[in-house]
C-alpha cells in the first residue's frame, strides 16, 4: 500500500498550505489508480524529491520503471514535453504521461547522483556532456526564456533599490547587461533549465541520465550558469577560489562545447539573483538565522568574483 513519506508531507504543507494538504489527501488514490491504469506493480520503497513522489514499479513491457507524481505547479508543466522531445537522449525515457495529474511513468535509474562524485572535474565534464546532448531544437509551446528577460531586469532593479545588500553597483549592472545582451536574444533550443549534479543520475542504459527538467527554450549556456551556481559551496572550499572558478568554467565549457564567457555571464546573473532571492525569501535549506546569512554571503562572494573575472 502506498504511503506518503512524512518529510515530503510536512514540507509540502509548509510550502503550499491548504492546497498542499488537499493534494496530499488525494495522492494515495491518484497513485493507486495510475498504477492500475498503466498496468504496473509496486516494486520498492517510495522516494521523493522537493515537489513529487517517486514510486518504483515494474511493467511487463519495460521492466523496472518509476511512477512520478508532482504537486500541480506551473514549473512542472513542461517536464514531460522535454522528455518526449529528447526521446531518451541524455535523459530518462518517458513511457506514459497524465498531464492533468502531473504524473509520468519514467525509465528507472539508480539512486546515486552526480553529486556523489568527489572529483570536481568529473562532475563538470559529465554535466557538460549531458548539457550538450540535451541541446536540441525546442518544440512549439515550450516557454521561451527570452520572454522572461523584462521580468528579470525589473526584479533586479527592484531588489537593488528595496533590499539592504553589499553587492557592488558594478555587479548589479553586469547582471542587468547580461539580461539585455544575452537574455533577450536566446535561441529556440531545448535546455534542461535546472541543471545541477543532483539532477543527473547513474543509470544502466547509459552511464548518466538527466531528470527533473523545466523544459525551457533558451541558451544552453544558461544551464552552465545554473550548474556553476549550484557548486558555489564546493568552490568556496577551495584554497584559491578564483582559480577554482576559472577551472570550473573551462572544464564545463569544453565538455559542453560552449563559449566560456557566456557561461561566466549567466553564472554571474544567477549568483546575483540568488543573493537577492536569499534576502527576500531565504533558501530551501535555510529560511532564517546564521545559516541563511552565511549562504547569502556565499552568493555575494560568487557574484562579485564572477563580475571581477570579466575584467581579467
Amino acid at each position: 500500500m502506498f504511503r506518503i513519506p512524512e518529510a515530503f508531507a510536512r514540507s509540502t504543507i509548509e510550502r503550499e498550505g491548504e492546497r498542499g494538504a488537499a493534494w496530499l489527501a488525494a495522492l494515495p488514490g491518484i497513485v493507486e489508480e495510475l498504477v492500475d491504469t498503466w498496468g504496473c506493480l509496486p516494486d520498492g520503497e517510495v522516494m521523493h524529491g522537493g515537489v513529487g513522489v517517486i514510486v518504483p514499479v515494474r511493467r511487463a513491457a519495460e521492466g523496472a520503471a518509476v511512477l512520478k507524481v508532482s504537486f500541480p505547479h506551473p514549473g512542472n508543466v513542461h517536464e514531460p514535453d522535454a522528455f518526449a522531445a529528447w526521446g531518451g537522449r541524455g535523459a530518462v525515457l518517458l513511457y506514459e504521461r497524465d498531464d492533468a495529474r502531473f504524473a509520468m511513468l519514467l525509465e528507472r535509474t539508480r539512486t546515486s547522483t552526480l553529486a556523489d562524485v568527489m572529483d570536481g572535474d568529473s562532475v563538470l565534464t559529465v554535466a557538460g556532456r549531458i548539457s550538450r546532448r540535451l541541446a536540441a531544437p525546442a518544440p512549439p509551446g515550450l516557454p521561451r526564456l527570452r520572454e522572461q528577460a523584462d521580468t528579470w531586469e525589473e526584479q533586479l532593479r527592484k531588489d537593488c533599490a528595496d533590499l539592504t545588500h553589499s553587492l557592488t553597483p558594478y555587479a548589479v549592472d553586469a547582471a542587468v547587461a547580461t539580461v539585455r545582451e544575452l537574455g533577450r536574444t536566446q535561441p529556440d533550443t531545448l535546455i534542461h533549465g535546472d541543471l545541477h549534479a543532483r539532477n543527473i543520475l547513474r543509470a544502466d542504459r547509459e552511464p548518466w541520465l538527466a531528470v527533473d527538467p523545466k523544459g525551457y527554450a533558451g541558451d544552453p549556456a544558461y544551464d552552465g550558469g545554473t550548474l556553476l551556481k549550484s557548486r558555489a559551496l564546493t568552490l568556496l572550499e577551495a584554497d584559491d577560489l578564483r582559480k577554482a572558478v576559472h577551472r570550473a568554467l573551462d572544464v564545463f565549457a569544453e565538455a559542453a562545447e560552449l563559449e566560456r564567457e557566456d557561461i561566466r555571464r549567466w553564472a554571474q546573473l544567477h549568483a546575483v539573483q540568488a543573493a537577492f532571492w536569499g534576502r527576500r525569501h531565504g533558501f530551501r535549506v535555510a529560511r532564517e538565522g546564521s545559516r541563511l546569512d552565511w549562504l547569502t554571503a556565499c552568493a555575494d562572494s560568487l557574484a562579485e568574483l564572477l563580475t571581477r573575472m570579466a575584467r581579467s
